[in-house]
This record gives structure tokens, sequence and C-alpha cells, in this order.
């Protein structure tokens, strides 16, 4: 074995106060440290960016560690030995908040923060670790730890790039990485004539450059004065931060250029996973004997599944990707694997002088981004401008067995039509292994829970469509697919065959003419960028990235119906009988970004609630009372059409009280509808 693994339990306790989760029983809470030892030179260690540049201790073996926690049945044998892993999104824990409709904490103990149980109910192991290695600490972030790259002792250093886009009046300072919670690659420098401030209207626009006497690597330090001065603050040098004293006007893109220092080993990441996977699998016990927490006589586990959302979803496509499924010994990690909202792209990780926080390409924030490259799609498929020929599944001895999910918003923002496209816009067929399923006009962020409409920096409400359900029935759907080899049912996506996947002049013409209602000038554009001959090795050298000319992928969206609302895909109750538009686009204010698309968000456009408002309006949509008559018909409607899910196979009959729950009171506070 060219790798080593222990685990340091720091707490070990009852969860929910001993709660009976049905048949599963009683559930307990492990947390501490996981400590990982690899060889950097063995076959699997080999696809790691910088790896042979990391330290090595007395045995030669990178050392780097990660936080874990476990929740798992008191008794193994009342469990379901299915072990579900949530790829915690930037640090956080969500797996809970999605599945079982919990609040949100990194910091789960309660019955509370069991939500509605179901994981717990099905019987499964819960996992979570620490895998983001630029991550800070704070708010119970799950952290992984890794080694800083050096030449011999010497720093690396490389071109590396940041947007800053401020979205409140007064922001001077952002850290370099743009985030708070993320650690910045250092400038090698604090001369900022050996950089590069740009800004710029919108992601297109022409670079306006800011003189280098006129900003600083800097932090801006403030607290209370002596003498009775008050307030006082200090500029501090800082090769971390970047401050500017006029200010970054809210919604412009502010992009820095600049030679970085000390890269950190960020593809360890996927070791991480891999390896603690692989032992909660496989293993019977620790490199200093610790018996693996997930056996217990015969009773292990049988079956491994991901789920990962946005970021981690990207994360997962990665992992496959890079060949990370197989573990040291050639045996398959994750069986199944849940990616949802991850689009067309991958990750932005195992790359030198990454930052994983980041958002990926979009038609505004971060938009020449490494992330969206071909391959897009988990077919094998050849890029027509290169000619190369790849796809995401090519282990098949090894590769899982993959339902994939998007919203709206990912077909807008974030490319997913060339998930299930070719490079020159045409339908590709997936492999057997895989269920594409598109779950109509919501949005990227369903939170459970929506208290009321809100607009953020939008013009409109955000997208309130509630999807929940989908991720319990289709976890469902993947445990028989890969345990009884019952099949899902066959993905669920808009098809150019069929003319429900449109560009964007199709769109136009179908999508209504909602008064007061501006609509984008086309989902996120994704061209071709060269940043670099090395950026197969994880090298960016060209920054910003050029544009291939002439050479653009073709990015479509769903088709509409008269009211605005997606044809295709798997269309939520809300969907089905809708008290509006819902879209996965919203449109900037004009103080923030005026007409670009807010990321990775939708819009609730509510329906006039009566004829004579629609008619006062122009509205071409019919009034709600003129659909469905009084809040009584709206909740039948909505019962008959989660029942139709259920008969599909999209929903559980346990969420179709919770869904006409919901309904009642025309669908508040969710909707907001006031009659």
């Amino acid at each position: 074995m060219s790798s080593h693994i222990d685990l340091i339990v720091r707490e070990q306790c009852l969860f929910a106060d001993g709660h009976e989760f049905g048949d599963a029983g009683a559930y307990e809470r492990l947390s501490g440290t996981v400590v990982f030892r690899v060889d950097p030179k063995a076959e699997a260690q080999q696809g790691v960016v910088d790896i042979e540049f990391a330290p090595t201790d007395e045995d030669g073996l990178v050392r780097f560690e990660a936080d874990f926690c476990i929740l798992k049945p008191v008794d193994l044998s009342r469990g379901n030995r299915r072990l579900f892993f949530d790829y915690g999104n930037r640090g956080n824990k969500r797996a809970l908040q999605f599945f079982n409709d919990a609040p949100p904490s990194n910091d789960p103990r309660t019955l509370a923060d069991a939500g509605n149980g179901f994981l717990m109910r099905r019987g499964y192991t819960i996992a979570w670790l620490g895998w983001q290695g630029d991550l800070l600490p704070g708010d119970g972030r799950m952290l992984l730890k890794v080694p800083v790259a050096t030449d011999n002792g010497k720093p690396i250093t490389g071109i590396a790039r940041t947007e800053f886009i401020a979205v409140e009046p007064g922001t001077k300072v952002f850290p370099l990485s743009s985030l708070i919670s993320t650690r910045s690659n250092p400038t090698a420098s604090l001369d900022t004539r050996t950089a590069r401030l740009t800004r710029r209207r919108y992601a297109l626009s022409q670079r306006e450059e800011i003189p280098s006497d006129q900003w600083f690597f800097a932090r801006l330090d403030q607290g209370s004065g002596v003498d009775n001065q008050g307030l006082e603050r200090a500029v501090v040098p800082s090769d971390s931060h970047i401050y500017l004293p006029s200010g970054f006007e809210p919604g412009w893109i502010y992009e820095l250029v600049y030679r970085a220092k000390n890269p950190l080993v960020l593809g360890l990441g996927h070791v991480a996973v891999r390896n603690f996977i692989s032992f909660l699998k496989y293993g019977a016990e620790t490199s200093s004997g610790m018996p693996n927490p997930l056996r217990d006589g015969p009773t292990r586990i049988e079956y491994a599944y991901a789920w990962g959302r946005s970021q981690t979803g990207r994360c997962i496509r990665d992992f496959i990707y890079l060949g990370f499924n197989a573990d040291e010994e050639g045996r398959r990690v994750f069986d199944g694997v849940m990616p949802h909202v991850a689009g067309a792209g991958k990750m932005w990780m195992n790359h030198r002088f990454a930052n994983v926080v980041l958002l990926p390409g979009q038609e505004h924030e971060n938009h020449f981004s490494p992330v969206d490259r071909f391959p897009f799609s988990y077919a094998i498929s050849t890029d027509h401008f290169t000619g190369r020929t790849d796809g995401i599944l090519k282990r098949p001895e090894t590769d899982p067995k993959v339902i994939h999910t998007d919203t709206a918003c990912e077909y807008w923002h974030r490319r997913a039509s060339l998930v299930h496209t070719d490079t020159r816009g045409n339908d590709l067929p997936q492999p057997d292994d895989v269920r594409i399923y598109f779950w109509a006009s919501s949005q990227h962020f369903a939170a459970p829970n929506v208290a009321a409409p809100a607009k953020g920096l939008a013009q409109t409400y955000f997208n309130v469509v509630a999807t929940t359900m989908f991720f319990r029935a289709c976890l469902d759907l993947l445990d028989d697919w890969v345990s009884k080899g019952i099949e899902p049912p066959p993905s669920r996506i808009p098809r150019r065959a069929d003319g429900t996947l449109v560009d964007i002049e199709e769109w136009r013409k179908m999508f209504p003419r909602i008064p007061g209602i501006a609509t984008p000038r086309g989902p996120s554009r994704l061209e071709r960028l060269d940043f670099g001959p090395d950026i197969d090795r994880g090298i960016i050298t060209k920054e910003p990235p050029d544009i291939v000319p002439g050479e653009e992928y073709p990015v479509l969206v769903p088709a509409v119906d008269e009211d605005g609302n997606d044809v295709a895909g798997v269309r939520a109750p809300m969907v089905q009988v809708p008290l509006g538009t819902y879209t996965g686009w919203s449109l900037r204010r004009r103080e923030f970004g005026h007409g670009a698309m807010v990321g990775i968000t939708g819009s609730y456009i509510p329906f006039p609630d009566t004829e004579d408002e629609r008619m006062q309006l122009g509205d071409p949509r019919r009034s709600i009372l003129a659909r469905y008559g009084s809040p009584e018909w709206y909740v039948e409607a909505i019962r008959k059409a989660a029942l139709s899910l259920v008969e599909e196979g999209f929903m559980l009959e346990e969420d179709v009280e919770r869904a006409v729950a919901e309904a009642r009171n025309w669908g508040r506070p969710r909707h907001d509808v006031r009659l």
C-alpha cells in the first residue's frame, strides 16, 4: 500500500438524544480528524498537480489531514448498510437541509437538526469530510489541511487572476481570493507595478486600467483611537488583500492579474475523499489499528453513494473524470453518484493557484473560467473545434451509476445543455448508467423553507419552486438501481429532436410579453478559451485567457409554454399548477450591474390575481382566479399533480401531504399571493 490512514475520534455521542428513527433506531455522531499519508510517486497519485513538490516525511510520504463527521445507527445491523457521502459545499453540511428539509446547520446534534428524518428512517450512514484545501476556519466549516508546494524549499510563483464585484457602496478592501472564507493565493510582490487591476461594466466590455498608484496590496484595519480621537483606521500592507481607496463601484467587474506564490496542493482533496470512502467501505482497521467504525462483525457498508450540489456536483464530475473513483487496489469507490446543479462544469481545483470556492463561469461573474472545458458530457464525444474525443465516463470497471439533476438556472447560467448535447448542439445519447433529470422552471438554490419571496440584487422575486421532494425520490431510485438492478425512469430533459431545447431566438418567440419585465440577452455564452499550453497539466500561463476567435459552443435553453414556464423535464407540483412564471434567470437592478443576469438565480413573476387586474396591466397570462376559482380548487390541483409524480417515480407518497399543506392559503408564505 502506498497510503496510510488514521482516524482520530475527538467526540462520540448520541445524536438527537437517542431518538429512534424507525427500524434504524437511535443514531450516534462521531467526529474528529483523518490523517492521510500517501506516496507521491505511486500511480494512484500521479494525477495530482504539484504533488512532486509537496514536502514528505521520514518515510517519503506526503501528509495531510481533514475534518470528518459521521452519523450512523448505534446498532449498525439495523441500518441499511449504505453510506451516504455529502460533499459539503464550501465546507458546509448540506444533506440534512435538502434531503430532510432540516434547518441549515454545520453542527447537527438535535432532533430539529434531523428535519423529517428521511435519511435516518431509510437507515443511511451519513458522512462528511473536509475536501477543500483553501478554506479558512469559521462557522463550523469542514476543513482540509494540505501542504504548500515548493521547489526544493524555494517559493513557486506563477500567474493568478481574481475578480471582485462589490454588492454594496463603500467597499474598499477584498481578500485576494475575493471571499473571506477562503485562503488567498498571496502575491509574490507588494509592488502594484508588477500587477494589473482593471474594471469593466460587463463581462465582455472593454477593460479600463486602474493606475498602479491608485490601489495597494493592503488591508484596512480600524478600531477605537486614543486621546478622544474616535474611530481610527490604518492601511496595513498585506500579501493577501487588495485596497482601493476610491472604493469598488457596485456591480462593476474588477479584475486583478498578479504574480502569486506558495500554491497549495489542492488536488489532494480528491485523494482524501477516495481514501476515506474506500476505507469506510472496504477497510478493517486504520494504520494504527483502530477498527473501522462502520464494521461490526459481518455488518459492513455494501454500497456507497455521493451527493453534491453546485460546487460539489462539479467536484463529483471531476472526481470521476480524473479517475479517482478507483481506489489504490482498483476497486470502485462510489457505486452511485448524484451531482445536482453542476451544469456542464467540472472543478477548478487540481490546478496550480486554483481558487476552489469561486462561483464558476457565468454571464457576469467569473465568465472567463477554466471550469467549463471539454468534455462536458458523460458520454464520449468529439470536440469539433479541436478534434479531441473524450467523456466523463470512460472507465466502465469503476465508473458509478449517475443520476444528474439540473434546474432551469443551469441552462441559463451554467451551460447545462452541453451535458446532453455534442459541441455542435445536437442531442447526444447518454451511457446506459446515466440518467439526467431536468427539474423544470426551478432554481439553483431551492431552499426547503422559504419565509417569503425576496429579490436581493434582482429586478424580480427569486424563484420559489419547491423541489426537495425530488432529492428523496431520486435517492430511492439510485439505491434500487445499484442494489437491485431496477432501472430508474428514462432521462427527462429538453431535446432538440422534439423542439423543447431551443436557441435564444426561438425562446424569445415563445416567452410571453409580461408588462414591466425585462428578459436576458441570452444564456451565458461559452467561448473556447486559451489559458496557455500547460492548462492540461493544471498550470495556467495566460491570464486573462484569450478567446479563440470564431469558436463558441452552442448554449441552448428549455422551451416554454404560454405562461413562460418550461415545457420539458420533471415538473414540480408548483410548476404543473403555477401561481406565476418561474424562470431560470433574473436580471440585476440598475445599481448592481443593470441588465446582466444575477448569478445562478431565477425569477418568480406572479400571475395577476384577477381578470380585472390582468386587463388593467395588459398581462397576456390568465389570472389566478380564472385558473383555479378558489384556494380549495388550487389545493386539489396540487394534490393531483403530486400524485402523478408519485406514479412516475419522481415523488414519494409521504411528500404528497407535505405539498398539499404548503399549497393551502394560496401557497403562502412561499408565494405570498394576496387575494
